[in-house]
Protein backbone atom coordinates (compact mmCIF):
# COMPACT_ATOMS: atom_id res chain seq x y z
CA UNK A 1 0.00 0.00 0.00
CA UNK A 2 1.31 3.47 -0.79
CA UNK A 3 0.97 6.68 0.18
CA UNK A 4 -0.84 6.26 3.42
CA UNK A 5 -0.14 7.81 6.54
CA UNK A 6 0.46 6.04 10.08
CA UNK A 7 -2.69 5.00 12.27
CA UNK A 8 -2.81 3.51 15.73
CA UNK A 9 -2.63 0.19 15.56
CA UNK A 10 0.20 -0.37 13.23
CA UNK A 11 -1.63 0.11 9.78
CA UNK A 12 -1.63 2.23 7.13
CA UNK A 13 -4.85 4.50 5.95
CA UNK A 14 -4.82 6.22 2.60
CA UNK A 15 -5.52 9.35 2.42
CA UNK A 16 -7.91 10.00 -0.77
CA UNK A 17 -8.55 13.83 -0.59
CA UNK A 18 -5.84 15.32 0.80
CA UNK A 19 -4.31 18.23 -1.72
CA UNK A 20 -0.59 16.91 -1.22
CA UNK A 21 -1.21 13.11 -1.54
CA UNK A 22 1.30 12.05 -4.60
CA UNK A 23 0.94 8.32 -5.78
CA UNK A 24 3.69 6.73 -7.08
CA UNK A 25 1.84 5.26 -10.17
CA UNK A 26 0.74 1.74 -8.69
CA UNK A 27 -2.20 3.09 -6.92
CA UNK A 28 -4.24 4.35 -9.87
CA UNK A 29 -7.63 3.76 -8.09
CA UNK A 30 -7.40 6.39 -6.23
CA UNK A 31 -8.34 8.92 -8.47
CA UNK A 32 -9.99 6.64 -11.08
CA UNK A 33 -13.75 8.55 -10.44
CA UNK A 34 -12.84 11.98 -10.65
CA UNK A 35 -11.33 11.68 -14.00
CA UNK A 36 -13.33 13.23 -16.95
CA UNK A 37 -14.40 10.57 -19.10
CA UNK A 38 -16.61 11.58 -22.38
CA UNK A 39 -20.02 10.73 -22.48
CA UNK A 40 -20.29 8.39 -25.32
CA UNK A 41 -23.64 7.40 -26.46
CA UNK A 42 -24.78 4.15 -26.46
CA UNK A 43 -24.22 3.12 -30.51
CA UNK A 44 -27.42 1.44 -32.06
CA UNK A 45 -26.99 -1.87 -32.85
CA UNK A 46 -25.65 -2.80 -36.90
CA UNK A 47 -28.78 -2.75 -39.11
CA UNK A 48 -29.45 -6.05 -40.73
CA UNK A 49 -29.76 -6.75 -44.29
CA UNK A 50 -33.79 -7.38 -43.82
CA UNK A 51 -34.35 -3.72 -41.84
CA UNK A 52 -32.29 -2.22 -44.61
CA UNK A 53 -34.56 -3.83 -47.38
CA UNK A 54 -37.28 -2.56 -45.50
CA UNK A 55 -36.28 0.50 -45.33
CA UNK A 56 -35.61 0.89 -49.01
CA UNK A 57 -39.06 -0.50 -49.87
CA UNK A 58 -40.53 2.46 -47.64
CA UNK A 59 -38.91 5.19 -49.57
CA UNK A 60 -38.85 3.48 -53.03
CA UNK A 61 -42.86 3.09 -52.66
CA UNK A 62 -43.21 6.81 -50.72
CA UNK A 63 -40.60 7.93 -54.12
CA UNK A 64 -43.38 6.11 -56.71
CA UNK A 65 -45.94 7.73 -55.15
CA UNK A 66 -44.64 11.15 -55.34
CA UNK A 67 -43.36 10.80 -58.65
CA UNK A 68 -46.73 9.24 -60.40
CA UNK A 69 -49.57 10.37 -58.32
CA UNK A 70 -52.72 9.99 -60.03
CA UNK A 71 -50.74 9.09 -63.03
CA UNK A 72 -50.92 12.14 -64.87
CA UNK A 73 -49.19 14.41 -62.51
CA UNK A 74 -47.17 13.95 -59.47
CA UNK A 75 -48.37 14.20 -55.89
CA UNK A 76 -47.07 17.50 -54.88
CA UNK A 77 -48.63 19.04 -58.29
CA UNK A 78 -51.85 17.35 -57.96
CA UNK A 79 -51.80 18.81 -53.80
CA UNK A 80 -51.56 22.22 -55.15
CA UNK A 81 -53.73 22.47 -58.12
CA UNK A 82 -56.22 19.43 -58.47
CA UNK A 83 -59.79 20.73 -57.53
CA UNK A 84 -60.64 17.11 -56.67
CA UNK A 85 -59.09 17.43 -53.26
CA UNK A 86 -61.21 19.18 -50.43
CA UNK A 87 -59.22 21.92 -49.17
CA UNK A 88 -60.29 22.39 -45.77
CA UNK A 89 -59.27 18.69 -44.65
CA UNK A 90 -56.10 18.95 -46.68
CA UNK A 91 -54.88 22.58 -44.97
CA UNK A 92 -56.49 21.33 -41.40
CA UNK A 93 -54.75 17.99 -42.10
CA UNK A 94 -51.29 19.99 -42.51
CA UNK A 95 -52.02 22.21 -39.77
CA UNK A 96 -51.91 18.59 -37.31
CA UNK A 97 -48.72 17.90 -39.00
CA UNK A 98 -47.06 21.11 -37.91
CA UNK A 99 -48.18 20.87 -34.09
CA UNK A 100 -47.07 17.32 -34.55
CA UNK A 101 -43.22 18.36 -35.88
CA UNK A 102 -43.42 21.41 -33.19
CA UNK A 103 -43.65 19.06 -30.69
CA UNK A 104 -41.17 16.66 -31.28
CA UNK A 105 -38.98 19.38 -31.69
CA UNK A 106 -39.80 21.06 -28.84
CA UNK A 107 -39.25 18.09 -26.39
CA UNK A 108 -36.14 17.11 -28.39
CA UNK A 109 -34.62 20.14 -27.86
CA UNK A 110 -35.90 20.48 -24.34
CA UNK A 111 -34.09 16.94 -23.21
CA UNK A 112 -30.78 17.97 -25.11
CA UNK A 113 -30.62 20.79 -23.16
CA UNK A 114 -31.64 19.32 -19.69
CA UNK A 115 -29.32 15.91 -19.91
CA UNK A 116 -26.87 18.61 -20.17
CA UNK A 117 -27.22 20.54 -16.92
CA UNK A 118 -29.15 17.81 -14.74
CA UNK A 119 -27.02 15.50 -13.14
CA UNK A 120 -29.68 13.57 -10.61
CA UNK A 121 -31.25 10.42 -11.34
CA UNK A 122 -34.98 9.77 -11.34
CA UNK A 123 -37.62 10.90 -13.22
CA UNK A 124 -36.51 14.58 -14.34
CA UNK A 125 -38.49 17.71 -15.53
CA UNK A 126 -38.05 16.85 -19.13
CA UNK A 127 -39.44 13.33 -19.01
CA UNK A 128 -42.73 14.47 -17.48
CA UNK A 129 -43.52 16.74 -19.91
CA UNK A 130 -42.21 14.35 -22.29
CA UNK A 131 -44.98 12.02 -21.59
CA UNK A 132 -47.52 14.58 -20.91
CA UNK A 133 -47.52 15.90 -24.42
CA UNK A 134 -47.49 12.42 -26.24
CA UNK A 135 -51.57 11.79 -25.71
CA UNK A 136 -51.35 15.17 -27.71
CA UNK A 137 -48.80 13.99 -30.28
CA UNK A 138 -51.02 10.87 -30.89
CA UNK A 139 -54.42 13.15 -31.26
CA UNK A 140 -52.62 15.39 -33.47
CA UNK A 141 -51.63 12.85 -35.50
CA UNK A 142 -55.05 10.79 -36.23
CA UNK A 143 -56.58 13.57 -36.83
CA UNK A 144 -54.57 14.93 -39.59
CA UNK A 145 -54.43 11.09 -40.70
CA UNK A 146 -58.20 11.40 -41.01
CA UNK A 147 -58.17 14.56 -42.16
CA UNK A 148 -55.64 13.44 -45.41
CA UNK A 149 -58.16 10.65 -45.81
CA UNK A 150 -61.21 12.53 -46.37
CA UNK A 151 -59.01 15.17 -48.61
CA UNK A 152 -57.19 12.87 -51.04
CA UNK A 153 -60.61 9.96 -51.00
CA UNK A 154 -61.97 11.79 -54.29
CA UNK A 155 -58.97 11.25 -55.77
CA UNK A 156 -57.62 7.64 -55.22
CA UNK A 157 -60.82 6.10 -53.09
CA UNK A 158 -59.91 2.72 -51.32
CA UNK A 159 -56.27 3.37 -51.71
CA UNK A 160 -55.56 6.42 -49.91
CA UNK A 161 -55.69 4.62 -46.72
CA UNK A 162 -51.88 2.69 -47.74
CA UNK A 163 -51.25 5.42 -49.68
CA UNK A 164 -51.02 7.47 -46.55
CA UNK A 165 -49.38 4.65 -44.72
CA UNK A 166 -46.62 4.39 -46.64
CA UNK A 167 -45.70 8.15 -46.90
CA UNK A 168 -46.09 7.90 -43.17
CA UNK A 169 -43.51 5.07 -42.55
CA UNK A 170 -41.37 6.56 -45.04
CA UNK A 171 -41.32 9.51 -42.81
CA UNK A 172 -40.25 7.19 -40.29
CA UNK A 173 -37.37 5.95 -42.09
CA UNK A 174 -36.36 9.63 -42.90
CA UNK A 175 -36.52 11.45 -39.91
CA UNK A 176 -34.01 9.88 -37.49
CA UNK A 177 -31.07 10.66 -39.97
CA UNK A 178 -32.27 14.58 -40.37
CA UNK A 179 -31.72 17.49 -37.75
CA UNK A 180 -32.12 15.18 -34.84
CA UNK A 181 -28.97 13.40 -35.10
CA UNK A 182 -27.17 16.79 -34.45
CA UNK A 183 -28.55 18.00 -31.01
CA UNK A 184 -27.08 14.47 -29.65
CA UNK A 185 -25.25 16.61 -26.33
CA UNK A 186 -21.67 17.19 -26.60
CA UNK A 187 -20.54 16.82 -22.90
CA UNK A 188 -19.23 15.23 -20.14
CA UNK A 189 -21.03 12.62 -17.82
CA UNK A 190 -19.18 10.88 -14.86
CA UNK A 191 -20.86 7.92 -12.60
CA UNK A 192 -19.20 8.41 -8.89
CA UNK A 193 -19.07 5.45 -6.84
CA UNK A 194 -18.21 7.77 -3.71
Amino acid sequence: MSGGTPRGGGGLMRQRHSQGYASSGDDLEDDACSRHRPFLAPSPPPRTWIEMLENFLWLASAAFILYFGDQHSNLIYLLCHDNRIRRLPLYLGMIGIGLNTMIFIYTTILVWSARRFDEKWGLKKWEVTSISVLPFATVFGIISFCMFSFALWPIWSFLTLPLLFTLFMACMVVIPCLIFGTLRPQYYDELRTD
